[in-house]
């Protein structure tokens, strides 16, 4: 296959530019001479007449020549530049030949080359995109994560950075945050993404509640236990605007979209409050509380012994999740109740000591 054809292919398949892949190929050509012929001092180029990469060496121009391979006749130099004349330089075609190894060489320079190349147009195209969600589809299932396409570049979502919830279905289509874009690959990834994070979930409400896109509601904290359960803080910045209301929606029509993208993760929307306690309160929803008290830096919870489950939550993570949304532990007061039989021991008690004081 001859240079030209090599280049068209190369600029159909990757969209790089005709140039650079000329340059590309023939200084990958050049590093093989050189790693063979190191001491001389050579140069490649694309011969436009053979459409080939010509191999060229510098020579001195003499009247007669001692060491052929630094130097050349004026007889023979005339043959390709007339008016050069003893003393001058000229670069004449090189025969020496090279073998497999530096072929080898020669790929590999190339490769890594247009690899750079193309590195840099992904960084290019998608350093602005960093931090927003990207739409993708689910193109490789593996042991790390899941390979995801976004239109003609892949990018990868480490199981470290996916929910619990997640799935790896191949031709799915899927949403995730734009984490992270390398200026080069790492582990052969450059476009890192994102499900797992509280700025992917920020990122959706913005996408699906414009209140919070313009800062109507303003989003305060948010805390995840990605694929079991989200908490979201959120203020109104309009008095005439129900933060809780507007993320909701009637009926649930505003936070269902980002409810099914989670794979069913729950999440409680909580209204902003100046106060500590009714944070505290507020965060272990959808238990109830019947009273707080920080003393100490420590939050003391009191709660009826059906609602102990619903505050703790399974495996502690509601509890948890609320000692982190409010930056302060959380401890669960165990309520002291007379039972039954008790009760009905203290009646008989006072009723016979009622009786002893009217006998006297």
């Amino acid at each position: 296959m001859r240079l030209t054809a090599v280049i068209d292919q190369l600029v159909e398949e990757r969209g790089l530019d005709k140039d650079v892949l000329d340059t590309i190929i023939c200084d990958g050509m050049l590093a093989a001479y050189q790693k063979k012929y190191p001491d001389l001092p050579l140069r490649a180029r694309h011969d436009k007449k053979s459409d080939d990469v010509a191999i060229e060496v510098e020579k001195a121009v003499v009247t007669t020549v001692k060491d052929p391979e630094v130097e050349v006749s004026a007889r023979k130099a005339r043959h390709i530049d007339e008016t050069v004349s003893a003393g001058d330089t000229i670069w004449v075609p090189f025969d020496g030949t090279i073998g497999r190894i530096e072929i080898l060489r020669a790929k590999q320079v190339i490769a890594n080359q247009i690899r750079k190349i193309e590195a840099a147009v992904v960084y290019d195209e998608f350093k602005e995109k960093e931090g927003s969600v990207v739409h993708g589809v689910v193109h490789k299932c593996e042991r790390g994560g899941i390979a995801v396409k976004l239109q003609e570049t892949m990018a990868f979502l480490p199981k470290s950075l996916m929910s619990s919830s997640d799935k790896c279905i191949v031709g799915y289509p899927i949403r995730a945050l734009l984490k992270e874009v390398l200026p080069e690959p790492r582990n052969e990834n450059q476009l890192i993404l994102d499900r797992a994070s509280e700025q992917f979930l920020l990122k959706l409400f913005e996408l699906e509640i414009p209140e919070v896109f313009e800062k109507l509601v303003e989003v305060k904290k948010i805390v995840r236990a990605p694929g079991y359960k989200t908490k979201i803080v959120v203020a109104s910045n309009d008095k005439n605007i129900d933060p809780v209301g507007t993320c909701v929606g009637v009926g649930g029509v505003r936070i269902k979209p980002i409810l099914k993208e989670l794979g069913g993760e729950k999440i409680d929307v909580l209204s902003w409050d100046e106060s500590p306690e009714a944070m505290v309160k507020n965060s272990l929803k959808p238990a109830v509380v019947n009273k707080v008290q920080i003393k100490d830096g420590k939050a003391y919870v009191w709660v009826d012994d059906d609602q102990r489950s619903l505050a703790i939550g399974k495996m502690g993570k509601n509890i948890s999740l609320a000692s982190k949304l409010n930056e302060i532990n959380i401890d669960l007061v165990q309520e002291e109740k007379r039972d039954d039989d008790q009760d009905l021991q203290d009646d008989e008690m006072a009723f016979e000591v009622d009786e002893g004081q009217q006998d006297e």
